[in-house]
């Protein structure tokens, strides 16, 4: 079992990480004004495996694989990255699934498997989640106690954290999306979203 002292550090700590704005959550903010907070549950869950992805590899030491072979990392990041600003620019010019209509009843929406596989590759490829991960992780683990059952109740608590932050995110996106559709500004309302999604794109394939 865990010290309740280290719960009672990891817990805001993770929190703290989570709920700064990084990619995840701009993403989770841009698909709460797009596609609202409901269809934004299948990127969240897309997003969550990713970050277990992560957690999990960083312990078991592939992190170590990746930052001796960067190439493998650069190239995820760079595909993942001009995805999301394909994506932007569609929704800019007020195309695309992502895009919201002019006229709301003609919404061609993205698949709930579009937007789990988004979110789970932002995740993956996110240098911010393997940087916090291999740097935060570690001092929260018992040495003296065997790993498996710490890492399980130490993600299961990671998981929990980045779902309620993306759902504030969201919630915000869709408090946007509501105030831009009662003022008839849908095409604004693509473009800031559009925006968001270009920004997360060139931050993902540049930094």
């Amino acid at each position: 079992m865990l010290n309740p002292a280290l719960l009672s550090a990891f817990i805001p700590t993770f929190f703290f990480v989570s709920i700064t704005p990084g990619l995840c959550m701009t993403l989770a903010m841009t698909l709460g004004i797009t596609v609202g907070v409901r269809r934004a549950f299948w990127m969240m869950w897309g997003e969550m495996l990713g970050v277990a992805t992560v957690v999990i590899a960083a312990v078991a030491g592939i992190a170590a694989l990746l930052l001796t072979l960067p190439e493998l990392f650069t190239a995820l990041r760079w595909v993942g990255g001009l995805y999301l600003m394909f994506l932007g620019v569609q929704m800019w010019r007020s195309r695309g699934r992502m895009a919201i209509p002019d006229n709301l009843d003609d919404a061609v929406r993205a698949s709930r498997t579009q937007l789990f596989v988004q979110g789970y590759v932002t995740a993956v490829a996110n240098p911010k989640g393997w940087a916090f991960t291999i740097a935060l992780l570690p001092p929260f683990l018992d040495a003296s106690h065997p790993l498996v059952p710490q890492l399980m109740v130490l993600l299961a608590l990671i998981l929990v954290i980045e779902f309620v932050c993306l759902l504030i995110y969201s919630s915000g996106g869709k408090m946007m999306r509501v105030f831009l559709l009662q003022a008839t500004n849908v095409r604004v309302m693509n473009r800031i979203a559009g925006t968001l999604m270009l920004g997360v794109g060139v931050w993902l394939a540049w930094f």
